[in-house]
């Protein structure tokens, strides 16, 4: 199992990165066939397109953009294009149109108003988050079907390749890749036969696919995107979207910790950090999955809390990142990230295992106290619900980040203290974590049927 760094953290936009990023990437791969079946069957008869959300997606879509995600997929954008667009702008040209540009001299009517339905009855046996897109003639002949699962973390999976994927995606086969490593203890036995941290098999893993330079390079990108949105969420006040009327805090956390810095402990800090980068997601704004989006504070509050307060040089940076993707690959082959898939635990649990690795890699910790900073952050994050209020990813989303950052530093401290030596393996905690997923109540896996979405009530 191979799963980059470059794949695992990926630039796009909030709120959501299974119901947001990776139903835009599911749009325009059927934006795509349907060129290539016009290309190949050409015909001047009208055409017509439709979308069907299921289970999750339709449960939670207006909450997370799913719906406004699939029109700019149709309309040709991707999360990492977007971000360069001003969002209000095209949302206002492509939300009320009526068509879609296929070929420069060929369209197809689509609008969202009544083209993207919303199913919660019929499920999809394979994964909660499934689209249905179609592409109809002008008497409403089907021409094509297309069926795509958005699987955590951005990755979408067709029809045809999700019985093949392995706990829930494709990845390369390991055996091309010098450390080859499926799992955490085949991970700590190669670390010590060859005298390589982790980070060190990581990159070398790497390296078969890309030159240092290039690879040092987009690492470089990924923290400097992490940082720009941790700040632009500290400078950024406002009531975000939603109906929520939920209020930006990261803002007023982080002067009124700047104005009494000798009572400010690391918690304030990693706080404000990583509800800054929620707020910022919750907006619909720039983000790093990390894995995800509902998660995407753990990581890159952790990370800047070492770079702001530690000194963190270039070179410690890389390899947290290396070393947070080393343990994110393993959950994510092994298990899932998706809240969907297995609730909370398996995007903010997984986000604090990858932080506290990363953290711990970074301040010179070996490779079995990285392992079991890894194993003690997950262990802590086991049953947690995914039950977001409204469907947003606000409530408890945004204050859960820092709570997830809080539980990485401790994670990485207490075990830079210890010999690396404990109990329950990370391999057996990714194991009970999948197996607690499975078990839990749909209600708690991204519907908001029940738990906290359930509990609050609108005077």
């Amino acid at each position: 199992m191979f799963i980059s760094v470059l794949d695992l953290f990926k630039v796009g936009i909030g709120p959501s990165s299974s119901h947001t990023m990776g139903p835009m990437v599911a749009a325009n791969a059927f934006l795509s066939d349907v060129r290539h079946f016009i290309e190949t069957n050409p015909s001047n008869n009208g055409y017509h397109v439709r979308c069907t959300l299921k289970d999750s997606l339709a449960y939670t879509g207006v909450g997370h953009a799913t719906d406004r995600a699939v029109v700019l997929g149709l309309n040709g954008f991707l999360p990492n294009t977007i971000i360069d667009e001003n969002m209000d702008e095209v949302i206002d040209r492509t939300w009320n149109s009526k068509t879609i540009e296929i070929t420069d001299d060929m369209q197809a009517n689509f609008f969202a108003g009544e083209d993207i339905i919303f199913d919660t009855r019929n499920s999809l046996k394979q994964h909660p988050n499934g689209i249905v897109f179609e592409l109809l003639d002008k008497s409403d002949n089907l021409l094509i079907s297309n069926t795509y699962f958005s699987i955590g973390g951005g990755f979408i999976s067709t029809l045809e390749e999700i019985d093949n994927v392995e706990a829930p995606i494709a990845a390369e086969p390991s055996s091309a890749y010098p450390f080859p490593f499926d799992n955490s203890d085949q991970m700590l036995e190669m670390s010590k036969e060859h005298n390589k941290t982790i980070w060190e098999m990581k990159q070398a893993n790497e390296l078969e696919n890309i030159p240092e330079k290039i690879l040092n390079q987009e690492l470089d990108k990924i923290w400097n995107a992490m940082k720009t949105c941790v700040e632009r969420g500290l400078t950024t006040e406002g009531i975000l979207p939603g109906g929520l009327n939920t209020k930006r805090r990261a803002k007023q956390l982080h002067e009124s910790l700047q104005n009494d810095k000798e009572n400010a402990g690391s918690s304030d800090w990693l706080c404000a950090y990583a509800m800054a980068v929620n707020e910022e997601n919750a907006a619909g704004h720039m983000v790093v999955t990390a894995p995800t989006n509902g998660a995407a504070g753990v990581v890159p509050a952790t990370l800047y809390y070492y770079y702001k307060h530690k000194a963190a040089t270039p070179e410690q940076i890389r390899q947290f990142l290396l070393s947070a993707s080393a343990i994110g690959g393993l959950i994510k082959h092994n298990s899932s990230i998706s809240g969907a898939e297995v609730g909370c635990q398996g995007e903010v649990g997984s986000a604090s295992s990858m932080a506290a690795a990363g953290l711990c890699a970074a301040r010179g910790g070996t490779s079995e106290q990285i392992e079991n900073a890894a194993e003690m952050a997950l262990e802590h994050h086991i049953g947690m619900t995914c039950d977001p209020v409204k469907g947003l990813v606000q409530v408890p989303c945004i204050e859960r980040n820092g709570f997830g950052a809080v539980k990485a530093y401790t994670a990485s401290s207490l075990s830079l203290r210890e010999s690396g030596e404990h109990l329950i393996s990370l391999d057996q905690c990714i194991a009970a974590m999948k197996r607690t997923g499975l078990d839990m109540s749909n209600k708690y896996k991204e519907t908001s049927l029940g738990g906290l979405a359930v509990s609050f009530i609108e005077c």
